[in-house]
């Protein structure tokens, strides 16, 4: 499945960003596997079969929803390194993903859309922090992808708990050492 294109403004993107809010909301009230289609479309104003049409299940639309809710607001931090910057991101990542509407986002997009959209968009980031610092020796972003944002996700996903931050740091050194 993927994920659906849509064109920027226009009725679509206003229909699409209300049913996107009538999701937020109705995750807000109540526990995500009681939420429907019906649900969904009676509080964005739209028909179920306008849902069903677009994203096809419940699965998918919540999907869409934690995509769009994970792509970065702003470009990740400057510290004016590329060790501060990368553990800057990695910290903000490992905070916001193992939070309960994190590790939710998680699960949505794992369940119902193909995984390289998070490695996109992780890559996305791990590459600006990179690009950054042209001058300098540096790994890849799949180096950083396994070593950093691979472990902390794991974690998040299949652990007790999350990553701790001074494991974190250490595989940050790990990570960026040429």
């Amino acid at each position: 499945m993927t994920a659906p294109t849509l064109r920027p403004g226009g009725r679509s993107a206003r229909v699409q960003e209300s049913i996107h809010s009538a999701v937020r909301q109705l995750l807000e009230e109540q526990d995500r596997a009681s939420v429907t289609v019906p649900q969904i479309a009676a509080r964005a104003g739209v028909t179920p079969s306008t849902i069903y049409r677009r994203w096809g299940d419940v699965s998918a639309l919540l999907a869409d929803v934690a995509l769009a809710r994970m792509q970065p607001d702003s470009e990740p931090a400057n510290t004016g390194s590329l060790h501060g910057d990368v553990r800057a991101w990695a910290e903000q990542y490992l905070d916001e993903m193992s939070s309960e509407p994190g590790r939710n986002m998680l699960c949505d997009v794992q369940a119902a859309l193909k995984p390289s959209y998070c490695a996109t968009i992780i890559g996305g980031q791990l590459q600006t922090i990179l690009d950054r610092y042209p001058d300098q020796p540096k790994p890849s972003v799949d180096r950083l992808i396994n070593l950093i944002a691979a472990p902390t996700v794991f974690r998040i996903l299949f652990a007790e708990a999350p990553l701790e931050v001074e494991e974190l740091h250490r595989l940050i050194e790990i990570a960026l050492i040429p």
